[in-house]
């Protein structure tokens, strides 16, 4: 299955991490050859990769913050989680876990927090949740591209960490505050987080497999942060736990 990845940034890394196939790029006229997009030319030329200049119309077409550039690939490769646990590769294993989120951008934003902390792979539902699509790839500055994710079920995911004695934490309102040397008791450590769905938070089968399920501590007005907020920060405080 061929798609359209956009944006200068998940084109470049797209190129860098060589999981896919990228069929031809497209430039917009008139967008200078420097930066970003002189990297990707080189790129583009080692890789013997077909780029063409075209009317950015065209380009707008396909979507509307394409910053000049699309790429045509082929469909995300998505990965396992036996390949995610060897990816550790003799560290401690971080897996981070998405239980149903439906928001790219969310979606987006916990891959590019996860890549940049070193977590060696995600994991999401086989259904009821966004899949790894163009808007997902933009959302995340491309850091999908470098990221083992995995389609499971949720349930028996859990099973197979704790098997590999990882703890797993779910991350929900309704769970326990989080105190303050908590994140040194349950974040460090060879760690499965389990972050919840915007709207219904961590689903119930999901919720009795976690080892505990935690809430970040509040202090303002507001009830809670969006799952990506909440979860970017609970990611920080393992990688802090963990060093």
């Amino acid at each position: 299955m061929k798609e359209f990845i956009y944006s200068r940034n998940a084109v470049y890394e797209a190129l860098t991490a060589k999981r896919r196939q990228i069929f031809s790029i497209e430039i917009a006229e008139g967008v200078q050859e420097k930066g970003k997009i002189e990297q990707i030319l080189q790129l583009a030329k080692e890789q013997k990769i077909k780029v063409s200049r075209v009317g950015r119309p065209k380009l707008d077409k396909i979507h509307q913050n394409n910053q000049g550039i699309v790429a045509e690939v082929s469909g995300y490769p998505y990965s396992d989680v036996i390949e995610i646990l060897e990816n550790a590769k003799g560290e401690l294993p971080f897996v981070l876990l998405l239980d149903s989120l439906q928001d790219p951008q969310n979606f987006g934003t916990l891959i590019r927090t996860a890549e940049a902390l070193g977590v060696h792979g995600v994991v999401i539902p086989s259904a009821r949740t966004v899949d790894v699509t163009p808007a997902v790839v933009n959302a995340s500055s491309g850091a999908c591209e470098h990221m083992l994710i995995a389609q499971a079920n949720l349930s028996q995911t859990i099973d197979a960490l704790k098997d590999n004695d990882i703890w797993v934490v779910g991350l929900d309102q309704a769970g326990a505050e989080l105190e303050a040397r908590g994140a040194e008791r349950h974040l460090k450590g060879a760690l499965g987080l389990v972050v919840g769905s915007e709207g219904e938070g961590l689903h119930d089968l999901v919720r009795k497999k976690c080892d505990i399920v935690l809430k970040l501590p509040m202090r303002g007005k507001i009830e809670s942060l969006n799952a990506a907020v909440a979860g970017s920060v609970a990611l920080y405080l393992a990688y802090l736990s963990r060093k």
